[in-house]
């Protein structure tokens, strides 16, 4: 009877395991919470990476998943925290990479091209290497570098050739930069992938009142 009565205390406590800790999520590598974040699956990456990096410390390729999800929810102060732990440990320059994509969310722009470019280096056909050079991009657009821009939206586009909004910011880059006919042809080939490319759109239209002056 003794041992019948702690059966439902037994299966309460199970049932609350697999809740906060589901068996799954917990045997998960880094490398499995990678997969997790190629496929979008960033809440699952967060929980598992977390419970990994409890179990084996060491485990960069968990860092890196985490983080990256992380960077993916637009929780991106978390994801600084995360990535700087791991590259505490080792100084993957895919860590570099999420580190420089959350502090470039954060305002921090020397620190988000000096980890971008560290990742470039590493990693110049990386999965990342298209958004790390629109990153680099943005934040030369900030600091009103707008030659810089236009080589690093450029190179961007080498990996992603058919993104209408990376064209628009390309163009506006080279607006700044005084170069109007490779302004205008950036803006038509956004508007010739997406019509209704707003900032293309508004830019053709202003180089278009230029040009006829």
């Amino acid at each position: 009877m003794r041992s019948s009565s702690r059966f439902p205390v037994l299966v309460a406590a199970i049932l609350v395991w697999v809740c906060f800790f589901p068996p799954a999520l917990a045997a998960l590598t880094g490398a499995d919470i990678l997969r997790l974040n190629a496929e979008g699956r960033h809440e699952e990456a967060l929980k598992s990476g977390t419970l990994r990096i409890a179990a084996a410390k060491d485990d960069i390729d968990a860092y890196v998943g985490l983080s990256w999800s992380l960077v993916a929810l637009g929780r991106f102060a978390d994801a600084e925290t995360w990535a700087n732990r791991g590259y505490a440990l080792v100084k993957d320059p895919r860590l570099a990479q999420a580190i420089g994509e959350a502090a470039y969310r954060l305002g921090k722009n020397e620190t988000a091209l000096e980890k971008l470019r560290e990742y470039l280096g590493a990693f110049p056909e990386g999965s990342r290497a298209g958004s790390s050079y629109y990153i680099c991009g943005e934040v030369y657009v900030r600091q009103a570098r707008f030659l810089h821009a236009d080589i690093a939206f450029t190179a961007a586009l080498q990996y992603s050739p058919n993104n209408p909004a990376w064209w628009a910011r390309l163009g506006w880059a080279r607006e700044n930069a005084g170069k109007t006919l490779q302004a205008l042809r950036a803006y038509e080939k956004a508007l010739s992938l997406d019509a209704k490319q707003a900032e293309a759109y508004a830019g053709k239209q202003r180089l278009a009142e230029r040009l006829r002056q």
